[in-house]
């Protein structure tokens, strides 16, 4: 990492600044200054909490960081893999919750990526070398299909796709309230929250988001919910979540944002991937693929009337 600071992160601590900009956790940076491989124009912090100046030049050494994590990019067979589909340039699958989609900070071990290396080492090749086969992602929480690159050519072609919104990805998303449309758009842009790094934002100086949401349901016993189908014309981070919590309907279980409540306890965001339509990336054949909701978020639905 070589920045300087800009106007919009001045005044905040120099280890919340390292772990945004560089995606690590604060206690991986607190172990960098720790170890002496931060500095502020020149000078080496000795102090995680020291606030940052506009202007200021931040440097930190991540090459053991990346070395860890290169090391980690290893196949697993212990890691379950469901696949719905595969052939020589597409595989398709079926994510259960809890399951991380590629090594990261604070998650080097145990995710699908190092599950799909070890049953398809040629991905080892295919796109982005930290997150190989990988065009877009799911959320920990979040289960259902994912699209996952098998050859160069269908990568290029499918981030491509996705870029064009010629892939359809439908969601089902169970939030708090009634709606007062049956059909809707919310059109914001996202960024990332400048105070908590982790979390994203509707933010006028985020990336453009798009996501169109149908009512399929209303329960008003013992709470009142929604079920929604939502469909994203972007892919950013959290997009759903954030989106839904923008027009004061977070996802149910939602912790992150605001959508936890006891009223109606759930383990994990109530948020599914349940379809993916789209053309082949090589052949042009039309796919449909459908995921079942997952055991624990029908039994939620068998609770509301």
């Amino acid at each position: 990492m070589d920045e300087v600071i800009p106007a919009a992160l001045a005044g905040q601590r120099i280890d919340r600044v390292v772990a945004m900009v560089t995606g690590v956790s604060r206690a991986e940076v607190s172990e960098l200054v720790t170890a002496g491989k931060v500095q502020v124009d020149g000078r080496v912090v000795t102090n995680r909490s020291a606030r940052v100046v506009e202007g200021q030049r931040v440097v930190a050494d991540l090459d053991e960081l990346l070395a860890n994590a290169a090391k980690s990019m290893r196949g697993d067979l212990g890691v379950d893999v469901d696949v719905v589909y595969a052939d020589d340039d597409l595989i398709v699958i079926d994510k259960p919750a809890g399951l991380v989609v590629h090594p990261g900070s604070g998650n080097l071990d145990g995710t699908l990526v190092q599950g799909l290396l070890a049953r398809y080492p040629e991905l080892a090749s295919v796109g982005d070398p930290d997150r190989p086969g990988i065009v877009h992602r799911l959320d920990k929480g979040t289960s259902g299909l994912l699209l996952v690159a098998r050859s160069p050519a269908a990568y290029t072609e499918l981030v491509a796709r996705l870029k064009a919104h010629e892939v359809e990805r439908r969601y089902l998303a169970l939030v708090w309230g009634e709606l007062d449309s049956l059909s809707g758009m919310v059109d914001a842009p996202i960024g990332r929250s400048v105070r908590e790094p982790t979390r994203m934002t509707v933010s006028a100086q985020g990336k453009p988001a798009r996501t169109r949401y149908e009512v399929v349901a209303t329960y008003r016993e013992p709470v009142v919910v929604s079920l929604l189908e939502c469909r994203l014309e972007t892919g950013r981070t959290h997009q759903i979540r954030v989106h839904l919590r923008a027009i004061d309907h977070a996802v149910v279980g939602d912790e992150r944002y605001g959508g936890a409540k006891p009223s109606f306890p759930a383990e994990r965001p109530w948020l599914h991937a349940a379809a993916l339509r789209l053309r082949h990336p090589i052949t042009d054949e039309e796919l449909a693929f459908d995921s079942p909701l997952p055991a624990d978020l029908a039994e939620s639905l068998t609770r509301l009337s």
